[in-house]
């Protein structure tokens, strides 16, 4: 069982504790930081745009679909991944094998059909849409920004995507899990903070307090996937195939992401059922689909059944049997 396996190693609550504070704040928010606070300390003028910038993402301080923002962004993520190695490998005595997944190797077959399956619906559905409203599009491709773009995607984005899945469906989920004993609360809460996580995006602000129905409701997806599926080798390729798709395909001026894309899109977003369609339709099929596929059975006991430690494992501050 994928969030029982976290009663294998250490698992102490102020470990996870320290943990957090060492990848969240150290890691990510601090030392991954570091590359994107020093450039944009001389793109900016002064130290008070410097600070406002700090509020919006830095992104005032460069030109649109900028190639170098994208890649300081990017980078801010391997200051959090190598804080998470650390934590996995020095606190808690655990591989990251073990974080990904209850099998006795990472299976990448999975990760590759996450990946496909949101990429495949991803370019069809825009390539549909590009058909039936093509005043909504504008080609901006352009090979060497483009391909600039293209390294930077390829190589940060799986890291950024990846942090993201290792934090919240994997460190958060089984520490919260350990704590609480049940699965549904680390499932709500991981869903919840990952959400809330992407409330500042210009996403929000554009399309409304409805957007947080997507984050949430996304996060909640891949929490499912990971726990019905004992690992997150689905969630990991599903959330990178949705980030480098997007990035790669179609970019707008309102949202996180502005890359030079192959498309810009120039329509206005509804903020209405369209923007939670996802969440209510499209996820659903998806979890049909991987169902069917994998054989999922005992839904109720994998999302909200209790976490009880395997009779195998011993406690290692007290030696003695949990």
């Amino acid at each position: 069982m994928y969030i029982e396996q976290a009663f294998k190693f250490k698992h102490d609550t102020w470990r996870y504790l320290v943990g957090i504070i060492i990848i969240f704040l150290i890691g990510w928010q601090f030392f991954g930081a570091i590359p994107l606070l020093t450039v944009s300390y001389f793109q900016a003028e002064n130290l008070t745009e410097l600070m406002v910038a700090s509020e919006t993402a830095f992104a005032s301080l460069y030109p649109p679909k900028s190639n170098l923002y994208l890649f300081l962004m990017m980078t801010t993520f391997i200051g959090g991944f190598i804080a998470l190695w650390f934590s996995i490998k020095f606190i808690h005595k655990q591989s990251f094998t073990q974080l990904t997944t209850s099998r006795k190797k990472i299976d990448w077959g999975r990760f590759l059909f996450g990946f496909g399956l949101i990429a495949t619906v991803t370019i069809i559905t825009t390539l549909i849409d590009f058909s039936s409203n093509p005043e909504d599009y504008v080609l901006q491709f352009e090979w060497k920004p483009f391909l600039i773009m293209f390294v930077i995607a390829v190589v940060f984005i799986p890291i950024q995507t990846s942090f993201e899945e290792y934090f919240f469906r994997g460190y958060l989920m089984q520490g919260i899990g350990v704590a609480a004993r049940n699965k549904w609360v680390p499932l709500l809460i991981t869903s919840v903070i990952f959400g809330s996580l992407h409330y500042f995006n210009p996403e929000v602000e554009k399309l409304g307090n409805i957007a947080m129905v997507y984050y949430i409701g996304t996060g909640l997806f891949l929490g499912i996937i990971t726990l019905m599926d004992e690992g997150m080798e689905l969630a990991l390729g599903f959330h990178a195939g949705t980030n480098l798709i997007i990035a790669l395909l179609v970019t707008s001026d309102w949202t996180v992401f502005q890359t030079n894309s192959i498309l810009l899109d120039l329509s206005e977003p509804a903020a209405g059922f369209e923007v939670v369609m996802p969440v209510f339709v499209i996820y659903p099929i998806f979890l049909g689909i991987m169902a069917w596929k994998y054989k999922w059975t005992n839904w109720k006991e994998k999302l909200l059944g209790k976490v009880i430690p395997p009779p195998e494992t011993i406690s290692i501050e007290n030696n003695t049997f949990e």
